[in-house]
């Protein structure tokens, strides 16, 4: 969804996990041995998201406020929907311009802090209790807190529009199978592959932009 605002996806050629073993930065094991390491990678990830600019794709989805009650699911940290003009976002994985205590069980928690400008410092970002601060992302083998809130919310869909996901991450893949029978649904990527979802669902090989242009043209009759 945020590949065409130049943001760097994580399993796609030349994405950022090219570049990163998930196992240093981006679970909880990875914080407890190198908090200084997992601290730099997203302190850089979350100055990429700030320079970046929300693309057409998120701003028509936005536009979709106008039409419908629309309600956005994203596994993406960043917060480019929102700055597209979304009311209603649900992050699986986090807001990487939030912050949130490293405490033990912090998975859970629900007390979040902006974080002003790029950086987090370990020394300086403590929370109350003084345990220093970390980004509010969902690591690799930590709980999706808003998973069930989304299976509410999928389970009233009339429209259900999958957008740009390899459908390999669980349980949130799972999520394309929630859906009643009578609602409409599309699956826009440019490898998207009908064998991964089940049949209501209409394949769009296209980009975000590209789907999303055309069906704003048919939603919006």
């Amino acid at each position: 969804m945020s590949a065409e605002s130049g943001i760097s996806t994580f399993r796609d050629h030349d994405g950022l996990w090219e570049n990163y073993d998930i196992q240093q930065v981006a679970t909880p094991e990875a914080w407890q041995k190198d908090p200084a390491l997992v601290q730099r990678f997203y302190n850089e990830r979350r100055k990429n998201i700030i320079d970046a600019e929300p693309n057409l794709a998120h701003k028509i989805i936005a536009d979709l406020d106008n039409y419908y009650n629309t309600h956005v699911i994203t596994q993406n940290i960043d917060d480019l929907h929102e700055r597209a003009g979304s009311q209603n976002v649900l992050h699986l994985h986090g807001n990487i311009r939030l912050a949130k205590s490293s405490k033990p069980d912090a998975q859970y928690s629900q007390e979040f802090y902006p974080i002003e400008g790029t950086e987090l410092d370990l020394e300086k970002d403590k929370c109350p209790e003084g345990y220093p601060l970390r980004p509010h992302v969902v690591w690799f083998g930590e709980a999706v807190p808003a998973y069930e809130e989304a299976i509410k919310l999928i389970h009233d869909a009339d429209i259900f529009i999958v957008i740009g996901s390899t459908l390999s991450v669980y349980p949130v893949a799972g999520l394309v199978h929630g859906i009643p029978e009578y609602c409409d649904a599309y699956y826009i990527d440019p490898k998207a592959d009908a064998s991964r979802v089940p049949y209501l669902y209409q394949c769009l090989n296209m980009t975000a932009t590209e789907g999303m242009k055309l069906l704003f043209k048919q939603l919006q009759t």
